[in-house]
């Protein structure tokens, strides 16, 4: 199915001007659209709960910070940029009592609708705003003056013009500097679940951590295993994600692209991709979904116990001592943790 891909060219910014667009949370993607949508010209305010570390961030950015369900009430386009687990309680509580019929509930992941977690009154316009990357990359870019491609899709549209409202909202956010690119809710997130738990996040940190784990064991220098199995990864995926796999390929030397090509196979092989396919099933059933919500409502404590587990790994410590030998990397960080 060929794919609709749109510009600023496309979009009709004109039609948020007069709308109020509140956005809820600030968190990575949450501070990039605010401050994005702000400098673009949007009217926007920032909902959180009061007691949110994030409130003085937002307030120091310049921002309008109100209430979450005080900004629900606010504005026209109501974007939530909470965490997916936090969304059915914060649409129940704080946004379903306030918006209104021909209002627009935007979302920049489409995880709580897709699976049912938050279902809108008919008569509320439905769409998605999802941009290609974190949103700390989503807003230095942004300043650059350059953009981060982003999804849109529309889920619900009884006013007739949801898409024309989610490529303006795209495009003050920066997306058509790049591109933007019509979906559905169904693909954007089942594909975005799927490349995060098995390639992106999951397949990756535990590719790394396998190959550092083999490398100590069999007696080599754990400083070593860092830079081979960790440091260098960032190299090799700016080829990648500069020109594809074959810019890579043509970029290494001979002897690497010969043992990529002739070793890769081994290490994801038919068992790994078995097991791909029945995570890309969990996720299309709606059985991830649920463990998470699961997870969630009783305190998140396997997810916890994981997290911990994660940053107690040697490569970890071994790296902190590494990276704090390249000063330069401190400079030219995408987080700050003291901003966003």
């Amino acid at each position: 199915m060929a794919l609709n891909i749109y510009t600023d060219a496309d979009a009709k910014t004109a039609l948020l001007s007069g709308k109020k667009v509140a956005v809820l949370g600030y968190g990575s993607q949450g501070h990039a659209h605010a401050n994005n949508l702000k400098d673009s010209g949007a009217d926007v305010c920032v909902g959180l709960r009061k007691t949110s570390a994030s409130w003085p961030k937002a307030e120091a950015a310049g921002l309008v910070v109100k209430e979450t369900a005080d900004a629900a009430a606010w504005g026209d386009i109501v974007m939530v940029l909470v965490p997916d687990e936090l969304g059915q309680e914060t649409w129940e509580k704080e946004i379903a009592p306030h918006i209104k019929a021909g209002e627009y509930l935007a979302f920049g992941h489409g995880f709580n609708f897709h699976f049912k977690k938050i279902v809108p009154p008919e008569d509320v316009n439905v769409f998605m705003v999802a941009p290609k990357g974190p949103g700390h990359l989503v807003r230095s870019e942004y300043e650059k003056g350059r953009g981060v491609p982003c999804l849109i899709a529309v889920g619900q549209d009884p006013a007739g013009d949801a898409k024309d409202i989610a490529l303006a909202y795209a495009s003050m956010i920066g997306g058509g500097r790049a591109a933007i690119i019509e979906t559905s809710f169904r693909e954007e997130t089942e594909t975005d679940l799927f490349g995060e738990q098995s390639v992106l996040c999951g397949g990756l940190t535990e590719l790394i951590r396998a190959g550092y784990e083999t490398l100590v064991e069999a007696g080599y220098n754990p400083e070593m295993a860092y830079f081979e199995c960790l440091h260098e990864v960032k190299l090799i995926v700016d080829l990648i994600y500069e020109g594809g796999i074959a810019n890579m390929r043509y970029s290494i030397s001979n002897t690497a692209e010969y043992g990529d090509m002739t070793r890769g196979k081994r290490i994801i092989g038919p068992e790994a991709r078995q097991a791909m396919k029945e995570i890309l099933a969990e996720i299309q059933s709606g059985k991830f979904a649920d463990e998470w919500m699961t997870e969630h409502q009783c305190g998140q404590p396997h997810f916890r116990e994981l997290r911990t587990e994660g940053e107690h790994h040697p490569i970890e410590e071994v790296g902190a001592k590494l990276r704090g030998l390249m000063p330069w990397m401190q400079s030219q960080r995408i987080v700050d943790k003291s901003k966003n």
